[in-house]
């Protein structure tokens, strides 16, 4: 059984273990942004529990009592996503520890389970990849080990062993940690913490501080060095804005309402509540707006706002100062062939870094650089198709202009069976991998992602090459263009005018989602303001996704269901 003192001695060791390499974590960041502190912002969330731990009699207290009091010195204390999301799982900890003098292994493995839902439930759009992951995963496979065995060592053991082989799998599920080659940070960070806890439990060792920690993440910062930098177009919002409510008791507004409010002008939103404080963390462009939103709930205990930028942009000085020194980077090669092992895998076709990351993140193996006016051979496509290891691959051409192109590849593959679908824009090759249901069979699945891709409308907003009629519009060279469907609708001098337009022209009472990409020559404020107007113009159920899609050609791309 785990008592007040084991609990609290466990928890002393994780915060000493991530403490003591907090330095190599900074280094793995780079996801949601690179801005190089989940290591630290982790160590300081539990350090602020242990440090109150260390002073607490826990001689006469319950393992509830120590659960409790530690996970409301973390929320106080929790620093950036990473640190709220740790605090969030210790909360939901010591609510499934309510009343428990002692604790066995399934009374833990239930206490974590609540703390993983907790942690879903509060982020604004969960990723799997991330510290979520390695959390989930950990209790999965304590809650199996506490029907084995009654024994809390056995139990945390194998939730550290369930851990640490989902951060090795973090890779797979992010195409940005596989690309730079490193874990997710969050879901090492967690390791360190539940490893240093198992210290205790399994040996009744405290893992002690190293005050040479710095010196000794120096033989690994080498190669970590220059990955933050490789992806300062990950940073969305400027300024990291967290602070500390105390709740004014007349207040009867539901936090849920701060939250709705800050996702509004931000992202990587968490608002967590309990009886006296509200602790919120938001990446924004309009941190002022953020305090004045918390402070119709109370009154702000503390606040904290970093300029996320600025902090990458030291990051990148010092990667360019490496790079000066590195020899050059060896030229890409052709795609290398993969055995067909897999059963089904995907092939999209996407132009820019944004649009090609968000095929990935649907589930496409591989993405072919193209789209208007830079039309992939057939010869690229069938390097893709091979490098794809599965028995079927279906392409996506997403243009109407590459699927003759796509469909040449099919005879001259043997070893493994390509079907194409005629995907006729990114929105369309969107829909049809979210209608992907892999529990279903293939021609079912066909069918399905053709029917979606079908019902999805999609706008384009792009310029005048030169001066012609078209759609029975007079087009002078450089006008902005707004098409639906390939047909013109609207024709003005400002790319922000012609897309909000567009959008209201397709939208009606039974739209729901909209998605706007947003191209190379787009700012993220403008596309940003698209946002805004909308908001103001568009019924209250319509869910707006903007995404930077980096595209060439096209200053907006955007799909409506």
């Amino acid at each position: 059984m785990l008592n007040s003192s084991v609990l609290r001695d466990a928890i002393l060791s994780g915060a000493h273990n991530i403490g003591n390499h907090k330095t190599e974590i900074n280094d793995l960041n780079i996801f949601p942004v690179p801005d190089g502190d989940t290591g630290t912002n982790m160590s300081m969330t539990i350090t602020a529990a242990a440090s109150e731990l260390q002073k607490m009699d826990v001689s006469s207290a319950s393992a509830a009592e120590v659960a409790k009091t530690a996970a409301s010195l973390m929320l106080r204390g929790a620093r950036g996503n990473s640190g709220v999301i740790l605090s969030l799982l210790f909360r939901g900890f010591a609510k499934g520890l309510e009343g428990k003098e002692e604790a066995d292994a399934r009374d833990l493995a239930a206490a974590l389970q609540m703390g993983v839902d907790a942690a879903y439930k509060a982020v604004m759009n969960p990723t799997e990849g991330t510290i979520l992951t390695v959390a989930r995963v950990a209790a999965e496979k304590a809650a199996a080990a506490s029907e084995s065995d009654s024994d809390p060592v056995y139990m945390w053991a194998a939730a550290c062993l369930g851990a640490n082989e989902a951060l090795e799998n973090t890779p797979q599920l992010l195409p940005v940690l596989k690309k730079a080659g490193v874990v997710d940070a969050g879901g090492k960070g967690l390791c360190l913490i539940f490893d240093g806890m198992l210290s205790v439990l399994r040996d009744g060792v405290i893992i002690s501080e190293e005050k040479n920690a710095a010196e000794k993440a120096e033989e690994t910062a080498e190669f970590f060095r220059n990955v933050a930098a490789e992806f300062d177009q990950e940073i969305t919002f400027t300024y990291c804005t967290e602070f500390i409510v105390g709740r004014d008791p007349a207040c009867e507004t539901d936090p849920l309402a701060l939250r709705s409010a800050l996702e509004a002008i931000g992202d990587c939103v968490v608002v967590v509540d309990d009886e006296e404080i509200i602790k919120v963390h938001v990446h924004t462009e309009e941190p002022g707006t953020a305090l004045q939103a918390g402070l119709r709930f109370g009154q702000l205990l503390s606040v904290k706002v970093e300029n996320m930028k600025e902090q990458h942009r030291k990051a990148a000085e010092e990667n360019e100062a490496a790079k000066a020194a590195a020899p050059a980077p060896m030229p890409e090669v052709a795609l290398e062939p993969a055995e067909p092992v897999e059963e089904l895998g995907f092939v999209a076709v996407a132009a820019g870094e944004g649009m090609a990351t968000l095929f990935t993140d649907l589930g496409c193996s591989q993405i072919v650089s193209g789209g208007q006016t830079m039309n992939p051979s057939t010869e690229t496509i069938l390097q893709a198709v091979r490098a794809t290891p599965a028995k079927t691959v279906i392409v996506l051409p997403n243009n109407k202009n590459i699927i003759m192109a796509a469909e040449q590849v099919i005879p001259l593959v043997t070893d493994r069976e390509v079907i194409v679908l005629p995907t006729r824009t990114v929105p369309q090759g969107m829909a049809a991998m979210l209608a992907f249901d892999p529990d279903s069979p293939l021609e079912e699945n066909q069918n399905a992602m053709m029917d979606a891709a079908s019902h999805v409308s999609t706008g384009q907003v792009t310029y005048a090459a030169r001066n012609s009629e078209f759609g029975g519009h007079k087009i002078n060279e450089g006008d902005i263009m707004g098409l639906i469907n390939g047909k013109l609708e609207v024709v003005d001098d400002n790319p922000t005018d012609v897309c909000v337009k567009l959008v209201r022209t397709m939208s009606n009472r039974r739209t729901s989602f909209i998605t706007i990409l947003y191209g190379a020559d787009v700012t993220e404020d403008e596309a940003q303001e698209v946002v805004r107007r909308l908001r103001s113009k568009l019924h209250d159920d319509v869910e707006i996704t903007l995404v930077n899609g980096g595209q060439p050609v096209y200053s907006y791309v955007i799909s409506v269901e």
